[in-house]
């Protein structure tokens, strides 16, 4: 099944729900980063809950950051999430490997530890809202509910699986369920949302189970008169680095070290943290970046 996300409501519109699928960027992520299955499993929620907390921005170009600072192994995680359904991500080491949790789950508690999570919201205009929780269970799934129960004082329930398999990604989405303003004081409901939220086995076994997005919005809120938006929005792993992006950082760094680059290692290589895509500049992409820099000069001279 193509990665897609849809959007619902219910209780007369004092419940937004968002489901995506993610499991074709979460393995070309593995892929591009060569990730280890605990990594993976890290990696692909927190790209996903980056997704479903995107969709709900309303102007073109807004976009979410999630950085995870914890003090395990993985060495933290930072995804980049657009309202276009965009995302991309890396963590900071993509080998490490743990054994399985007491559950017999992929150990990303394990894999974050304690630590801070940092969400970014950028609107499109003005300042971006920025805002720091403390990291409860290193899941990625109860940390993000508990920034937007904390910083955005909304009652949410978030359900995030990645499914990695010898031979990849198989199964891998999430599910947002959040209680408006104008059903905060149903104390019922909110209980019942719960409930059913804690119910669930998962979310990947609902995907492998064949179930898609509409039929678990059905199961999940089919009698709280749910009304499923009949929009799907594709999502996919994208990168808006570049080479003339990396020659702009290089050329910032000033006549002095680009002349000690050429000189030394006859070019410079530049790798992209969030898609590991590997750029090389020639001495003589180097030698036009002076040229350009003193143009420049005595220009403003």
């Amino acid at each position: 099944m193509a990665d897609q996300l849809i959007r619902a409501t219910a209780a007369d519109g004092g419940i937004r729900a968002v489901g995506a699928i993610t499991t074709r960027l979460t393995e070309e992520a593995r892929q591009r980063h060569q990730m280890s299955y605990v990594a993976t499993a890290a990696l692909g929620r927190t790209m996903t809950a980056g997704l479903l907390m995107a969709s709900n921005m309303k102007r073109t170009g807004s976009r979410v950051n999630i950085r995870v600072k914890g003090d395990g192994p993985l060495g933290g995680i930072l995804i980049d999430a657009g309202l276009d359904g965009t995302v991309r991500g890396y963590v900071g080491n993509p080998a490490v490997e743990l054994p399985p949790n007491a559950k017999g789950k992929l150990d990303v508690g394990g894999a974050v530890g304690d630590g801070f999570l940092y969400v970014v919201r950028d609107i499109g205009y003005g300042y971006p809202y920025s805002s720091t929780v403390e990291i409860v269970s290193g899941e990625i799934g109860d940390d993000v509910a508990h920034y937007l129960v904390t910083s955005e004082q909304t009652p949410s329930a978030l359900v995030l699986g990645v499914f990695v398999e010898p031979s990849g990604v198989t199964a891998a989405g999430g599910l947002l369920v959040q209680v408006l303003p104008k059903a905060a004081r149903d104390e019922a409901l909110i209980e019942t949302l719960e409930s059913r939220v804690a119910a669930l086995s998962g979310f990947t076994p609902l995907l492998q189970a064949g179930k898609s997005l509409t039929e678990i919005f059905q199961d999940l809120l089919g009698d709280m008169g749910v009304n499923i938006f009949s929009e799907t929005q594709m999502l996919r792993f994208h990168c808006g680095c570049s080479f003339d992006r990396v020659l702009g950082a290089l050329k910032m760094l000033g006549e002095a070290e680009l002349q000690d680059m050429i000189i030394k290692d006859n070019g410079a290589e530049a790798t992209c943290d969030f898609c590991g895509t590997v750029y090389q500049a020639s001495s003589d992409h180097l030698a036009q970046l002076i040229v350009d820099l003193q143009a420049e000069s005595s220009a403003t001279r």
